[in-house]
């Protein structure tokens, strides 16, 4: 069966084909002893030799906060109410309310064919109003199921898998539903191995470094590079950045694999400094949540100070979507690092995540656009006005901006005739070690052509 389950237009009731409740049912509780029931009734369906069978349901409001700071707290009480009526009626089942605006369901007897229709029909009914003394409402909700007996072997497993589950349906946008089955199990091994192999990676010096350079068009030079690292595991393979660093923040391990990259960063600038060669900056994409660390700016002083880097040469990164989150900190932060004479860069720059009107109260130095519209130069004309549109902001701004994803000759033009003149990609150079790294920076396409081209064909 499908991780992921979308609606169904024409969906069977579920209630007549499914067995009467089971002595698991119990009367509902108040709202404060909800929790507490839920679990220990959770946690009879692993006593030793139970003969418990059956799907958890978990329903999570998306949207609630925005709906009582809208409506206000009675409107959304009485929402609730009408929300726990329609879940006990539709399932037959005691609907414990677990925090805040989660909702935990047993269904007993339940097969995860029943419980997927059964989950359809409740998120019909979420694609309907809820009408409260004559307003209405839309609610946004993700459903997560997960069988018992199964992949869980308690109580604490059970919920951590219905949230995986839940995360799932989620990036599929709002009213969906995903089981916690064989694929989405093997995703969360994969990883807990990662963060299991992190913890040592590290030490062993096992985490790869490698840099993408950046090409200047009207300089005809490689004048930036960023950095890069990936880690090889046994029975997984290379596994890179853009896998392992949010493993990295959820394992509270983000700190050490970055402040370990922060160094290579350092030490990088140091030595393209000693061989003579000119460039503009070394970027190093960092973690929302390294902003938000106390320690940050005192690391960050350290390595400038450790490795006499001037102003101007190190480059930090962020990612937009971070600014939805604490822009109020990480603004603050940034003004500091900026103080200090760090480059900073604004990621994904047009993916709609913060909105322009922030760019005017942060002290960016750089853009990088959302590699999406490079790649629809091919085949979506209309990417070029945006994009066309975002260069000279950024002009006006005066700021630069990077392309990533570069790959074609054409997306070369057009993004030339458009004035953005720092350009990465593949058609340049792919991801380098410092070694090579140090042959390049500052020279011409031209000039690093058959070391460019060796490094490729390293890559087939």
């Amino acid at each position: 069966m499908s991780l992921f389950r979308k609606k169904q237009d024409n969906n069977e009731k579920m209630k007549a084909s499914v067995e009467p409740a089971s002595p698991l049912s119990v009367p509902a509780e108040p709202a404060d002893n909800s929790r507490n029931l839920c679990y220990k009734q959770l946690e009879k369906l692993f006593v030793p030799d139970s003969s418990a069978k059956g799907v958890v349901l978990k329903l999570y409001i998306e949207n609630f906060k925005r709906l009582n700071d809208v409506f206000g707290y009675n409107y959304c009480e009485e929402l609730l109410t009408q929300i726990i009526s329609y879940l006990e009626e539709t399932t037959g089942s005691v609907v414990y309310r677990y925090i805040g605006v989660e909702f935990i369901i047993i269904l007993d007897r339940f097969t995860q064919g029943q419980a997927s229709q059964l989950a359809d029909e409740v998120l019909e009914r979420f694609d309907s109003v809820w009408k409260i003394d004559n307003t209405d409402c839309l609610c946004s909700v993700q459903i997560g199921l997960c069988s018992y007996p199964g992949h869980p072997a308690s109580a604490s497993e059970l919920l951590k898998y219905l949230d995986l589950a839940i995360a799932q349906a989620s990036e599929h946008g709002p009213n969906q539903s995903a089981v916690f089955d064989t694929s989405l199990h093997n995703k969360y091994i994969r990883k807990q191995t990662i963060a299991m192999y992190l913890s040592t990676a590290l030490e062993n010096n096992e985490i790869e470094v490698r840099y993408r350079p950046t090409y200047h068009i009207g300089r005809q030079r490689f004048t930036r590079a960023e950095y890069y690292m990936r880690i090889f595991i046994k029975g997984l393979g290379l596994i890179g950045a853009a896998e392992f660093l949010p493993i990295a923040e959820d394992s509270g391990q983000i700190r050490t694999v970055e402040y370990f990259a922060l160094d290579h960063v350092g030490a990088c600038i140091a030595d393209l400094i000693k061989s003579g060669k000119e460039f503009e900056s070394i970027a190093l994409p960092i973690s929302s949540v390294l902003f938000l660390q106390e320690d940050f700016l005192d690391e960050v002083t350290r390595i400038m100070d450790k490795y006499q880097i001037p102003k101007g040469k190190l480059a930090l990164e962020i990612q937009e979507s971070a600014l939805t989150t604490a822009f109020l900190n990480i603004n603050i932060m940034m003004q500091q690092l900026s103080e200090m004479g760090v480059e900073l860069i604004l990621n994904d720059f047009g993916s709609g995540y913060s909105g322009i009107s922030n760019i005017l109260d942060m002290p960016v130095n750089t853009l990088k656009l959302e590699r999406m519209f490079v790649w629809q130069l091919e085949t979506n004309p209309k990417s070029a006005h945006i994009i066309d549109g975002l260069v000279q902001i950024a002009k006006h701004l005066e700021l630069n901006i990077i392309a990533e994803g570069v790959e074609t000759e054409n997306q070369i033009s057009k993004l030339t005739s458009f004035g953005c003149d720092y350009q990465q990609g593949f058609y340049y150079s792919p991801t380098l070690s410092q070694e090579v790294l140090m042959n390049i920076m500052d020279t011409s396409l031209e000039e690093s052509r058959l070391i460019l081209n060796a490094e490729k064909e390293k890559m087939k």
